[in-house]
């Protein structure tokens, strides 16, 4: 058992590695904008996992290990998903593909059939035809509730409006489904990706930097004749919610699907040995550029339904099923010159500027370099030819120098001591850090320009006209003295302060909304060109989208505020909890760290931001000026407040995630294990080990009905024990002594 001392430790870092996940999450599937790649965000999460692992009382349903990523934007109606869509667990190696075999073999009692596929890197979307007939189209978002871009998604060649009542659909059971929710991802075929982008780079002045982003924007454009121009196209992978038929496997529902009309693969495979999955894995990864769309992998299934349903699921992705990733491609470039940029925090970094190259299906110039040890450690000189990888097919990385090219014309890249924006000293905020800051947080005009744009950002007050460049225009000082001194004044912008921002009343292609820039530099995409001034246009949307921010939810205005450490988890609990920005900025480091989710480090934050003046004339002048932010409503009784529960096999009136969904509501913790500290388990059909394990540890074990008894009135009361009844006596005269 770990000492207070350790869990305290723990927790803290528990809360950096959750703030920094929850942030890199939105920004991959919200914004489609990552700052770090797949295996750094794959490194965090397995820290994150490894933490609960040692500490299990830090893994709660709010944790983004017990979580599917990504969000729902402002901008675009939120739709619930019918069914939860799950992501997935990933493979790095055979190693770990093999350990996830053993443990279904061990769990199931045999090697089932795998349907292997092709891992698209699109963008997930869930469709939902009635009687078939399309009806909705939804983004996966946070994995219950996504974005409704159904007019786009009609717009999206070989996404059929009515499913084909066929010969082939009527053989296998099925004519027109009554309700059918088909999952897949939308794509960019890769082969037009180079011509898009360079049209889009004279159209709109902005590129994108792969196939995915690509087609991730285009299906978001608010505009469905804009989408309707892109040549995305769709492949379906799977069937969620469904009622009037049934599925016995992966490949049925496949060949149903097929037979309705709708894109499926031509490459799917099913298998009976995991050694026939290793050849497919081998295969593609040769052929992965022989493929119409871009892959990151191979998704490998259990086949069968009914195996799939004793497997189970975690809080996240589905036991039954893996993603083998591949290893990210490598290409050798110059390197030009090492360059340092300033961050929202006042963290410094360098990044790196190299020979434009092509790796992973775009264009590369920079790649971040984090801090002045990274530099040291790959042991990069300026001049080098370097080894350039993207590490999850998304962000440029610099692997190391190729040393045996170098002519004696290299030097060393030496980190500067002011800051590049204002030319303050830099430092380490700590002894011990490796990150050096500007500390000139109030008046540097760097790191107000990147809060600003990062409180724009979608993650925060969502505001569309508050793209970087704008927040540029805003901060800097154009002949005069520059609109906002800092991001207090947001909200006092005017249309006659912004007549005489010339760089912002200029037309401009959609800002690409970066948000914190601290690890990617604004510059890994061309500035967009100038054009003619439309100012009545841009200022009146600024204006209108500013005003709609003032009521924006608590969590998005404490997330705006920057505050380090804080990220949208923590934000939001701390606003369920407090409910006002003054409430939050009175609490002390003890109420903040009690909340779920919070603890120390984040606390500590909070009370050190809002202990200094001019921070709190930020929320000052915010409120002065209107802002007013929505208050999350009360979530009623919280019967199972402090029990565990674990749920396990099929439940006839609820879902796997309704049933969860309901035990959290009503506040149980619901773990994916059953252990001693285990309140209740919770058992439908086909439970599996679960049960079992539950039975010899002596854990309660309730049925549907039971749990629906437990939603409505609770637990029982514990017994009390027994009042003592004195001992009977022979005589009715006291003994000797007694009083």
């Amino acid at each position: 058992m770990a000492g207070s001392g350790s869990l305290a430790e723990a927790r803290a870092r528990h809360a950096d590695f959750a703030a920094q996940i929850e942030d890199h999450r939105f920004r991959y599937h919200v914004l489609d904008q990552p700052t770090i790649s797949d295996g750094e965000y794959d490194k965090l999460m397995r820290a994150l996992d490894a933490l609960e692992t040692d500490y299990p009382e830090l893994r709660t349903p709010d944790s983004p290990t017990q979580k599917v990523g990504g969000a729902v934007s402002a901008d675009l109606p939120a739709v619930p998903h019918l069914e939860r869509m799950l992501s997935l667990a990933n493979a790095m190696n055979f190693e770990e593909l093999e350990a996830w075999h053993d443990r279904v073999v061990r769990e199931i009692g045999t090697v089932p059939q795998y349907l292997c596929e092709l891992k698209v890197d699109g963008l997930a979307l869930a469709l939902v035809y009635e009687h078939g007939r399309l009806v909705r189209g939804v983004t996966r978002g946070d994995g219950r509730v996504g974005e409704d871009v159904t007019q786009n998604v009609r717009a999206i060649t070989g996404i059929p409006g009515q499913l084909t009542r066929s010969a082939e659909a009527e053989e296998l059971g099925v004519g027109v489904p009554e309700l059918v929710e088909v999952r897949g991802e939308v794509y960019f075929p890769s082969a037009l990706f180079d011509e898009f982008n360079a049209h889009s780079q004279e159209t709109e002045g902005r590129t994108y930097a792969n196939p995915r982003n690509a087609a991730a924007g285009s299906l978001r454009q608010k505009d469905p004749r804009i989408t309707a121009q892109r040549p995305l196209r769709m492949v379906v992978h799977g069937i969620g919610a469904r009622k009037g038929f049934d599925v016995a496997s992966q490949s049925h529902a496949y060949e149903l699907l097929r037979a309705w009309g709708l894109p499926t693969s031509d490459r799917v495979k099913v298998v009976s040995s995991l050694d026939e999955v290793k050849q497919y894995i081998e295969y593609y990864g040769k052929h992965r550029h022989d493929v119409e769309h871009e892959i990151d992998g191979v998704v490998v299934k259990v086949d069968d339904f009914a195996l799939q349903g004793r497997l189970g699921a975690t809080s996240k992705d589905p036991r039954w099923a893996i993603a083998f990733k591949y290893p990210p491609e490598e290409v050798t470039t110059k390197l030009l010159d090492i360059k340092v940029q300033v961050g929202r925090t006042g963290r410094v970094t360098p990044y790196a500027v190299m020979s434009p190259v092509k790796v992973a299906g775009s264009t590369v110039a920079f790649a971040t370099l984090h801090n002045k040890e990274i530099v040291v450690r790959k042991g990069v000189l300026i001049g080098d030819t370097v080894i350039l990888r993207k590490a999850g097919d998304v962000i440029p990385e610099i692997v190391g120098p190729v040393v045996d090219l170098r002519d004696g014309t290299e030097r060393e890249f030496v980190m500067p001591e002011n800051c590049p924006d204002c030319g303050t000293p830099i430092a380490a905020q700590k002894e011990g850090d490796v990150d050096l800051r500007c500390p000139n947080a109030r008046y540097c005009p760097g790191q107000i320009r990147e809060r600003l744009a990062y409180l724009a950002g979608r993650t925060a007050l969502d505001i569309e006209a508050l793209g970087y460049e704008a927040a540029t225009a805003l901060t800097q000082p154009d002949g005069g003295e520059p609109p906002l001194r800092d991001e207090g004044d947001l909200f006092e912008l005017t249309a006659e302060k912004l007549a005489d921002v010339t760089m912002y009343q200029q037309a401009r292609g959609k800002d690409a909304k970066e948000g914190d820039r601290e690890l990617v530099p604004y510059f890994f995409t061309k500035p967009a060109p100038k054009k003619p001034s439309v100012p009545t246009k841009t200022t009146e949307q600024l204006i209108e989208q500013l005003e709609a921010a003032k009521t924006r939810d608590l969590w998005r205005f404490l997330v705006a505020l920057s505050i380090r450490h804080v990220g949208p988890s923590a934000a939001r609990e701390i606003a369920r909890e407090l409910r006002s920005l003054d409430r939050i900025g009175q609490a002390s480091a003890e109420e903040l760290a009690s909340i779920e989710g919070v603890g120390p480090t984040i606390a500590a934050s909070i009370v050190e931001w809002f202990a200094v003046d001019w921070h709190r004339g930020i929320v000052k002048r915010w409120l002065a000026a209107g802002v007013n932010p929505a208050v999350p409503a009360d979530g009623g009784p919280r019967l199972l407040a402090g029990l565990t529960m674990v749920i396990t096999g099929t439940l006839t009136g609820f879902s796997r995630d309704g049933a969860k969904e309901a035990a959290q509501a009503a506040g149980a913790k619901v773990s994916g294990s059953v252990s001693k500290k285990t309140s209740y388990v919770v058992v439908g059909e086909n439970p599996g080990s679960k049960h079992d394990k539950a039975v010899e540890l002596g854990v309660p074990v309730l049925d549907e009905a039971g749990f629906r008894t437990l939603l409505e009135q609770g637990p029982p009361p514990a017994p009390q024990p027994e009042e003592p009844q004195p001992e009977e006596s022979q005589s009715e005269e006291p003994a000797d002594g007694a009083v």
